[in-house]
């Protein structure tokens, strides 16, 4: 854990782990090598890094981010989503899933961190058999502020989102590519997912759901589709979000970032990852 701002480290696609003020969140656990058809680029994630959760936070049920096989590996812990996810998830073997009503602060038992449910626009691929709910998540500590977007297009609601918080967003975490090199609806470009940075007033940025998962027969393709989302975020957000300062992350890496104190972040910022080998491109449309 850390003493002021908050810690996050980036596990691939849309997994994160926050600590901040004693407290570890996990967001869209993505713990195994695949979500449904999809291949993870790399090693799952190492235990280590995700141990002692005290709260996971899943935004949709899309393979990509409500791996029912990830989440069976936390038993016990919270996991906050909207009430259709959660009656949906027990249902299938997460008995701690937890529905969040909107405009609920839950709060982190022990803790003075709470959390509560944001918009998001995710509908344009509801899938058979599972809620099409979606939404991001807000939480407000003592160290920090932050917002953790979720899957989402862009909304004029954004601007709203530092009210509900009580002051800017001193971290965000935002989706800015996908799993193939065009998107589908309802999801962020890195151009888009910048001016939401500024739409926020974010202090701190750290790109995700990019350079982690792709199709099975990808390897056919040209290179270099999966290293592109990141750096084009942070080359975005210099020009269109000039005050957020931009920490692009290899999977398993990660950063201290300034909260309401201002302490000075460490750790990376502004670049690419060292490595981050992989199959290139696919021609069609993005999925979930």
């Amino acid at each position: 854990m850390t003493a002021g701002g908050v810690r996050v480290r980036w596990l691939g696609h849309a997994t994160t782990v926050l600590d901040l003020d004693g407290v570890r969140l996990l967001t869209d656990p993505l713990l195994r090598g695949h979500a449904g058809l999809l291949r993870r680029r790399g090693a799952a994630p190492d235990p280590d890094h995700w141990a002692g959760a005290d709260a996971v936070l899943v935004s949709h049920l899309h393979h990509d981010h409500a791996e029912l096989g990830s989440l069976r590996q936390l038993p016990g812990v919270p996991v906050l989503t909207a009430p259709s996810n959660a009656r949906w998830m027990r249902g299938r073997g997460v008995e701690a899933a937890l529905g969040v009503p909107d405009h609920v602060w839950w709060t982190v038992p022990g803790s003075e961190v709470r959390v509560r449910l944001a918009p998001a626009v995710h509908g344009d691929r509801p899938m058979p058999h599972r809620p099409n709910t979606a939404h991001g998540f807000l939480v407000d500590a003592p160290s920090a502020r932050v917002w953790f977007a979720g899957d989402t297009a862009p909304f004029a609601a954004m601007h709203d989102l530092p009210a509900l918080l009580g002051g800017p967003v001193d971290v965000a975490l935002v989706p800015v590519g996908g799993w193939g090199p065009r998107l589908s609806g309802g999801h962020m470009d890195a151009h888009q997912a910048a001016r939401a940075c500024a739409a926020v007033h974010a202090r701190a940025a750290v790109p995700v759901h990019w350079g982690t998962l792709h199709p099975p027969a990808s390897r056919r393709l040209p290179p270099g589709w999966m290293d592109r989302a990141g750096p084009a975020f942070a080359a975005a957000a210099a020009r269109l979000a000039p005050g957020c300062r931009v920490h692009v992350l290899a999977p398993g890496e990660q950063v201290r970032l300034a909260g309401r104190d201002g302490d000075p972040a460490d750790g990376p910022a502004g670049r690419a990852p060292d490595r981050l080998d992989g199959p290139g491109p696919q021609r069609h449309a993005d999925g979930p």
